[in-house]
C-alpha cells in the first residue's frame, strides 16, 4: 500500500521566475531584437492602406482568376513533368556534390582533438563562408556564361553554395564529437585518418546525413528558382509564361513545385526520423 508523500516542513518551493530581470542576458537581447523590429516598421514606407485599400484586393483578385483553370492539356503535362524531373535531379545532384566538398573542407576546418594545432582551420573556413555569402542565383549566373543555359549550371550553382553550409555544419559536429574513442585509438599509436574513420565518422554520420537531407529540402526551392535565370527546370518554364501571360501554364507549374516541394519535405522528414530512431 502506498502512502502519499507529503513535503517536509522544511521544504523550500521555488516561485518561477520574473518575467523580465536585469541580470538575464537573454531578456535583454529580446529587448533588443523588439527594439530593432518596432524601428524596422518606424522606418520602412509601409503603405498598408494602399495595400488592403478596394482597389489594390479587386485587383489581386482578378489576377488569381486568371490562373484558373490550370492548362491540364496532355502536350503541358509532359513538358512539366520534364521540368520536374530536371528540377529533382539538380537538387539531388548539387546535394549530394556540396556533401562531399564539404566534408572535404570540414576535415581542414575542424580541430580533432584537444592537441590538435588546427593550422588550416581559419583559411579553410573564409573559404566556407565565401561559398555560402554569395547566394545560389549569383552562382547561376556567374556559372551561365561558362556552362552555358541549362541545368548543369543551376546544379553547380547549387553544390557550390550549400557546400559551404553544409562544409560549415560538418565542422561544427567533427569538432563537438565525443573523444573518448579516438583518444583510445589515439593512445594505440593508430593515426589521423583510421582514427577519424573509426572513432569520429560512425559517431557524427546520422547527424551529417541529416544536415544533407535538410538542405535537400531547401535546394528542391531553390531548384525552382534557379530556373528563372536560365538554368532549367520548374522554374525556366515558370518565367517564359509568366512572361508572356500565359497565367493558365504559369498555374499548372506552381502546382508542380508544391507538389514536388511537398513530396521531398515529406520523404526527407521520414528519413531523417528513421536515421535518429
Amino acid at each position: 500500500m502506498s502512502v502519499m508523500q507529503t513535503p517536509a516542513a522544511n521544504d523550500t518551493y521555488r516561485l518561477p521566475p520574473r518575467l523580465f530581470d536585469a541580470r538575464c542576458r537573454a531578456c535583454w537581447l529580446a529587448l533588443a531584437v523588439l527594439a530593432l523590429v518596432v524601428a524596422s516598421f518606424a522606418t520602412l514606407d509601409l503603405k498598408w492602406g494602399q495595400f488592403l485599400s478596394r482597389e489594390a484586393v479587386a485587383s489581386m483578385a482578378r489576377f488569381v482568376a486568371e490562373f484558373l483553370p490550370p492548362d491540364t492539356s496532355a502536350a503541358f503535362l509532359r513538358k512539366v513533368l520534364v521540368g520536374t524531373w530536371e528540377t529533382l535531379a539538380m537538387s539531388a545532384l548539387g546535394t549530394l556534390l556540396a556533401a562531399a566538398i564539404g566534408l572535404l573542407l570540414a576535415l581542414p576546418a575542424s580541430r580533432l582533438h584537444d592537441a590538435d594545432a588546427a593550422r588550416t582551420r581559419a583559411a579553410t573556413r573564409f573559404v566556407l563562408n565565401l561559398l555560402r555569402s554569395i547566394p545560389e542565383l549569383v552562382w547561376a549566373a556567374l556559372l551561365l556564361i561558362s556552362a552555358g543555359l541549362g541545368p548543369f549550371a543551376g546544379t553547380l550553382a547549387l553544390g557550390l553554395h550549400t557546400a559551404g553550409v553544409l562544409g560549415r555544419l560538418f565542422a561544427e559536429a567533427i569538432e563537438n564529437a565525443p573523444p573518448g574513442p579516438g583518444a583510445a585509438l589515439r593512445a594505440q599509436g593508430i593515426g589521423a585518418g583510421r582514427v577519424f574513420l573509426y572513432a569520429t565518422l560512425p559517431q557524427v554520420l546520422p547527424q551529417l546525413v541529416s544536415y544533407t537531407l535538410y538542405r535537400w529540402e531547401n535546394n528542391i526551392r531553390a531548384a525552382a528558382v534557379l530556373g528563372v535565370v536560365g538554368a532549367g527546370g520548374l522554374g525556366q518554364l515558370l518565367a517564359f509564361h509568366m512572361g508572356l501571360f500565359h497565367m493558365d501554364k504559369t498555374a499548372t507549374v506552381l502546382g508542380a513545385m508544391l507538389v514536388l516541394v511537398a513530396t521531398v519535405d515529406a520523404a526527407s522528414y521520414g528519413a531523417r526520423r528513421w536515421l535518429t530512431r
